[in-house]
């Protein structure tokens, strides 16, 4: 079998000269011609079905970046145009307030008010507690006895998780943005990628690899969190292990570790759900964990370790200097230079002050902001939390840290503060945008195969940057290599820009299992890599090739379907320009352009034209009877629809369909005490924020109805996590 198709007839001839009949060696090179077209096949269905699981990926974080967009659009744009009416208005500022808070800086208070919000010691643990007990300072005993315990599926209790993520803060604070490993012959260097709550694959890691320790150091490339069930437990298992080797362990931050990326990727509804009384806090104290982690890795002066990757402007020397606390979330640059505190103002007050802001105000886009200068007027504006502001106080004599107090992640009513009438000018500098700029590269960029450096309109954040922005990167800061993560990749890595490039990846079965493998690298002294692979489900590893690309394509496929599914109505309308007559039938080609111009999915339509439409005659197609076989999946027949409310407008479940992640941010963003409940009013509002942001039409009467049928015991409250379960596409196969 090892004979190549070009060289048949020397074979042939070789074969008859040792007796070897024709008709066996023709039957060889016919099995061999089969075999290599059946792997090209799957090789090319493969190849489809993680364009469409990457395509919907990136989808989402557009959707995400968008939305937030809107609201820092919100934020900064306080007087309505002149057509506005003074109900716009006031929609305008309701919906302002609504999202304040997210907008606040990390604030830091006086260790006396830190104590009494983040306090670990008021909480007991009772007797019935069987997890594990920790003791402080951490020891590698300690750790490894953690990493057991979450092994069996046991739960920390909050008062060590909240004393852990304290001691891990205080670390974080004393570390530099960019950390520096020297890389040597008894100790070479384990890296790894995404884990996105696998624990399951760092577990495997460990197996394989052996845990952190001082012999055996670790660089961990960011996204821990979100997706998975298990970022919390990662999250302390990686904290432990710094604790205890702070020299070896080393954590970079990735686009993931940002409380507002968290509300709409899992994160946040997984820690509120592990821990209902004490969730808050412990976000709170990871959201400034967050912001404390290093931006970047440096092994032997020669290898440069970011998650996302770089753009054209991308300078370590700047990222070096950045005050990256600043940054808790990197979707957005800071507000500084505060000039000045301001106290609460009723409802008319705060109306009669937006009333008297004649200017607007830049919106800084994710993935672009020009250099030019901003002619309009930079007018004084207010505080973005709408609280007093604490005067400079010493956090620590040892640490030496010096920063601005603010109070929205503190009781307000326990800080005894000077309040003051006067303004608080916010005003953001280009240094301040060139410092966001730099940490919004290096989290959100990805490379590309052809020379220069454009916005990652793909992702909605970052870059993509070329091979020649590689080279002068690296040329410039006398790198030799850069790592990077923050893209699955089938094989768990992948070379790319004449291998100066490597893209790693260490969550396996990330999109389905046996979608892609996991990989971390090991790196000696000599800075070559060494690729460790893996897959941590035993599922994944019975099934043979075409099983696993089957597996897959169809988990792909249902996906797209629930895509198309969402979008009916507007295919409908798409598909009618093309059907002047009324008649349900358009060509394929124009079904193929129309398709990809609704969703807007960059998918190659007509190569997946068999999988998504069942039948059509002469290169036309019934576009109507595919809109209602969209809400059936092969092979039998499994039908999706809505649990049986009764909506006055349907056109408000089609709207739920299409923005359901957005409709849970905003969810998550108004229920401010993260208590899984929000009422009437707060529901009303949370749909007038997304009608605002779609600019379309939601009717009062269709919310009203809409809350009045999922509030089920009638106690004018609706539970988040209810509603979004019960309008979820459902298998109604599953409940007859």
């Amino acid at each position: 079998m090892g004979c190549g198709m070009g060289k048949s007839e020397p074979l042939l001839k070789e074969c008859h000269k040792e007796s070897i009949s024709v008709p066996a060696i023709s039957a060889a090179l016919l099995i061999q011609r089969w075999y290599r077209q059946h792997v090209a096949r799957l090789e090319m269905r493969r190849r489809c079905t993680w364009k469409i699981f990457q395509s919907i990926e990136y989808a989402g974080e557009q959707d995400q970046i968008k939305l937030y967009n809107f609201f820092g659009f919100l934020m900064d744009h306080f007087t309505p145009a002149s057509s506005e009416s003074k109900t716009d208005l006031n929609s305008s500022l309701l919906h302002r307030n609504l999202i304040s808070h997210i907008f606040r800086k990390n604030e830091i208070c006086l260790d006396t008010e830190w104590k009494r919000y983040f306090c670990y010691k008021s909480i007991e643990v009772t007797k019935s507690y069987t997890g594990p007990h920790l003791t402080f300072p951490m020891t590698f005993c300690g750790v490894s006895k953690l990493v057991e315990a979450f092994k069996h599926k046991e739960q920390l209790h909050a008062r060590y998780v909240l004393q852990l993520l304290e001691e891990t803060w205080r670390l974080l604070r004393t570390f530099p943005n960019i950390s520096h490993v020297i890389a040597c012959h008894t100790k070479p260097i384990t890296i790894c990628g995404d884990l996105h709550g696998h624990l399951e694959d760092l577990l495997l890691i460990f197996y394989k690899n052996g845990l952190p320790s001082s012999d055996k150091p670790y660089v961990f490339n960011g996204d821990f969190v979100d997706r998975g069930k298990h970022s919390l437990e990662i999250l302390l298992i990686l904290f432990g292990f710094l604790l205890v080797y702070p020299n070896d362990v080393h954590l970079n931050r990735g686009n993931h570790e940002d409380h507002i990326v968290n509300l709409r990727y899992g994160f946040t509804k997984e820690v509120l759900g592990k821990y209902r009384v004490h969730g808050k806090k412990i976000l709170k104290l990871l959201q400034m964990i967050f912001s404390w982690l290093p931006l970047a890795t440096v092994i032997d002066n020669k290898v440069l370790i970011v998650h996302g990757g770089i753009s054209d402007t991308t300078d370590l020397d700047k990222i070096a200097r950045v005050d990256r606390q600043k940054y808790a979330s990197a979707l957005r640059p800071p507000k500084m230079k505060v000039h000045g505190c301001m106290t609460k103002m009723n409802e008319n007050r705060e109306r009669e002050a937006f009333g008297q802001v004649e200017g607007r105000r830049r919106v800084c886009s994710l993935t672009y902001h020009s250099s030019a200068p901003d002619h309009r007027h930079d007018l004084p504006r207010r505080s973005l939390n709408n609280t007093p502001v604490c005067s400079k106080l010493d956090l620590s004599v040892d640490e030496k840290l010096n920063r601005r107090c603010r109070l929205s992640g503190f009781d307000q009513a326990r800080c005894e503060l000077k309040k003051s009438d006067s303004y608080l000018e916010s005003k953001t500098t280009e240094t301040d945008l060139d410092e966001w700029k730099q940490i919004v590269d290096v989290l959100w960029s990805d490379p590309m195969p052809q020379n220069g450096c454009i916005p990652n309109e793909m992702r909605g954040g970052g870059y993509y940057w070329g091979p020649d922005v590689t080279e002068e990167v690296l040329r410039r800061n006398n790198l030799q290599l850069l790592i990077r993560s923050h893209e699955c990749k089938q094989d768990g890595y992948e070379f790319c820009h004449n291998r100066r490039v490597i893209t790693i990846f260490s969550a396996s079965n990330y999109y389905e299992v046996g979608s892609n493998r996991g990989a971390f690298i090991r790196m000696g002294p000599d800075l070559v890599p060494h690729f460790i692979q893996y897959q941590a489900s035993t599922t994944c590893r019975e099934l043979t090739l075409r099983q696993s690309v089957g597996w897959t394509e169809r988990s792909a496929l249902q996906a797209l379907r629930e895509q198309l599914f969402v979008h009916r109505s507007d295919l409908i309308s798409a598909f009618q320009e093309f059907d002047p007559n009324n008649k349900g039938m358009i060509s394929v080609t124009h079904w193929a352009s129309t398709t990809e111009r609704v969703l807007n999915l960059g998918l190659p339509w007509r190569v997946l034209r068999p999988q998504l439409v069942s039948s059509t005659q002469h290169g036309m197609m019934d576009y109507q009877q595919w809109i209602k076989e969209l809400s059936i999946t092969e092979p039998k027949l499994e039908q999706y629809s809505l649990l049986p409310f009764q909506i006055s407008d349907n056109s408000i479940l089609d709207t739920m369909y299409k923005n359901h992640s957005n409709l849970e941010t905003i969810f998550r963003i108004i229920d401010t005490d993260h208590s899984g409940l929000i009422s009437f009013k707060e529901f009303h509002q949370t749909w007038e924020l997304l009608r605002s942001h779609l600019k379309t039409e939601i009717s009062a009467k269709a919310i009203a109805d809409l809350a009045q049928s999922i509030d089920f015991n009638k106690d004018g409250s609706i539970d988040i996590n209810e509603f979004l379960e019960a309008f979820r596409l459902v298998d109604i196969s599953a409940h007859n």
